[in-house]
Order: C-alpha cells, then structure tokens, then sequence
C-alpha cells in the first residue's frame, strides 16, 4: 500500500530562497536602503515595495535581526550572483592548502627558492603545508631538520603565520602556515626590484 505524500507545513524546501524579498516580507514597516547605498529611512514595507517595483527592482530583507529589520532595494537575480561568487570564492581559497618540500642538508640557494614558492602561494590566500621528509641516515639529524624548518617559519612571518609548531611524524617533520590579512602582507622573495637607470 502506497503512503500518501505530505503537503503540510513540516514538509521542509531546502532549495527555499535565503533571503526573503517582495511580497514575502510580512512586516509593517522596515527600514530601506536604496540602489545607491543611499539611507532612505524607515517606512512602511508595502510603500518600500512599491518603490521597488516603480524602480523595476527587488524588495530584499537583508538584516531580519535588526529592529526594525533592514531592507534593500536591488536586483534580486545578480545580488544572488554575487552572493554565491563570493561565497565560493571564500571556500576555494579556505580549501586551498599547497605545500612546499625542505631537505635535511638543504644549500642556500634552494632554500631560498623555497621560501619563494611558500611566499607567492601565501600571498595568493592559500595555507601553506612546509614538509620536511628525512631518509636513511638522516634520521640521525632530526635536530638540524626542525631547526630548518623552524628557520623558514621565521622567514615567512612577513607573509603567513603558524597554525601549529613544527612535528614530528616519524621519519616527517611538518607544519602549516596560514596568510597574514592582505593588507599586512609584505613579499620579500618576490619583490620586483627596478634596475638602476642607465
């Protein structure tokens, strides 16, 4: 025997909109934000929609929390857009994680061009995994590796800062390195210098 399908309220819409706009919005009055950002105060809603609509846009509740909660005036289609952009954008960048490798007897020049990969991927938003895998009779120089990578993680603090301290994983030694804000970013590796003037 088939179960009927419910149709009641319990029934849950997952694909039902974020942010309600128009008709939708049931209050008396909110407060509006116009297409320009611009403060146009507090209204009666059915008189904010009506504005709206004579704009050929969307009534859109942004801040329900807000007493009286917040409205704006917009394009519903690209506000949506942008939301979902942005809203990727932060999930690709958070899941990025690239990671650079060090040797035990590592020479200056390499290691250098090291901290420059780490640099260029910290300044790109990614974390950065330094690993440092000992082999044979490396393993004996377990002191001399944590020192280097406790050195590039000195080296790096213009551009990233440590998630955790650098450990020990058996014959691995690995740490991890999250980007400063961009705006207290300074590349050191990959700085462009200008040539003199002949």
């Amino acid at each position: 025997m088939a179960h009927p399908r419910h149709h009641g309220r319990n029934f849950r819409n997952t694909r039902s909109p974020k942010y309600r706009k128009n008709e939708r919005i049931r209050l008396r009055e909110v407060r509006v934000i116009g297409p320009d950002a611009q403060q146009l105060g507090v209204m009666p809603t059915k008189d904010a929609l009506n504005l709206a609509k004579k704009l050929g846009l969307d009534l859109v509740e942004v801040a329900p929390q807000a007493k009286p909660s917040v409205c704006r005036i917009l394009d519903f289609g690209k506000f949506m857009y942008e939301q979902s952009k942005k809203s990727k954008d932060n999930k690709a960048t958070a899941s990025k994680i690239k990671e650079v490798k060090f040797r035990v007897r590592i020479e200056q020049h390499d290691y250098i061009t090291k901290l420059r990969h780490a640099e260029e991927f910290l300044d790109k938003g990614a974390k950065v995994k330094l690993t440092l895998t000992l082999r044979g009779r490396e393993n004996q120089f377990k002191d001399l590796a944590m020192e280097t990578m406790k050195r590039a993680m000195n080296d790096l603090t213009h551009i990233g800062t440590s998630d955790f301290e650098p450990r020990i994983m058996g014959n691995r030694i690995t740490a991890m390195l999250s980007p400063l804000p961009e705006n207290k970013r300074t590349l050191k590796y990959n700085a462009v210098t200008e040539s003199p003037e002949e």
